[in-house]
């Protein structure tokens, strides 16, 4: 269609970008749109199965791909997978998290401790040690946090992870503030219901019940989630900085 030859198409065949969390799920949908862009793509993965997967499953890829099996809540762990990094980096997409859901009065210490580790202090402890590895010359370097509607309005049984989530809001805005002079942009996505393997477990009526509050009348695609954090990626979104993007289909309206 000539008509189309305007809209934008992501180009990364200069970029790197680090995903973590890259080794399924979202996180997988982030790291293959990355590398079809173009991009080289270095995937951090708690799983060592879910990264044996995710080569395999990129295997057309093997030139623009660095696979690093991280504990993004260990600084030592996020220091080795710097070390083994083959190149400088352009992008960081602080995606890994993990739920350990109850309510108040049922979540033990140990479940507030393990989702802390993971959704908030594992973002400062991947972005503190990446960060003498951004590419310095680059004007358009970006930081993308995940974040979660959680975040924004809290859940039922989610504690820890509303807190982490809601942290890592916190954490965005203020690199935002910090960093824009020394060439990057920070934002967060803040996704909604969307459709994962996670999802598939959830009962037919559970399902349901959750489309119903939302406006758009479906769960999101791992693909809304992956096409925003390509184009906050991209050079045509470098003075958005320091906000939170909702992606949910209008559910918090």
């Amino acid at each position: 269609m000539a008509g189309m030859q305007g809209n934008l198409q992501f180009q990364f065949q200069n970029k790197t970008a680090v995903i973590t969390g890259g080794a399924q799920g979202i996180g997988f949908q982030i790291a293959l749109q990355f590398l079809e862009a173009g991009a080289k793509v270095s995937i951090w993965d708690y799983s060592e199965q879910a990264l044996a997967n995710a080569k395999t499953e990129l295997s057309r890829f093997t030139s623009q791909l660095h696979l690093a099996k991280v504990d993004v809540g260990q600084r030592e762990s996020c220091a080795h997978a710097v070390a083994s990094l083959p190149w400088a980096v352009d992008i960081l997409v602080n995606n890994a998290g993990i739920t350990r859901d109850k309510s108040f009065a049922k979540m033990t210490g140990e479940d507030w401790d393990a989702v802390i580790s993971t959704n908030l202090t594992g973002l400062f402890n991947v972005t503190k040690a990446l960060f003498e590895k951004f590419n310095q010359t680059s004007l358009h370097k970006r930081i993308i946090n995940i974040s979660s509607v959680v975040g924004l309005y809290g859940n039922f049984g989610q504690t820890n992870y509303a807190a982490a989530k809601a942290g890592v809001i916190g954490m965005t805005k203020t690199w935002g503030k910090e960093l824009a002079r020394k060439g990057w942009t920070v934002n967060a996505i803040a996704p909604g219901f969307i459709q994962t393997a996670m999802t598939k477990a959830v009962p037919k009526e559970v399902l349901d019940q959750m489309t119903a509050k939302v406006p758009a009348a479906r769960l999101g695609e791992p693909t809304d989630i992956a096409n925003t954090c390509l184009f906050l990626a991209s050079e045509q979104a470098s003075y958005i900085n320091g906000t939170v993007i909702s992606v949910d289909g209008g559910l918090v309206v």
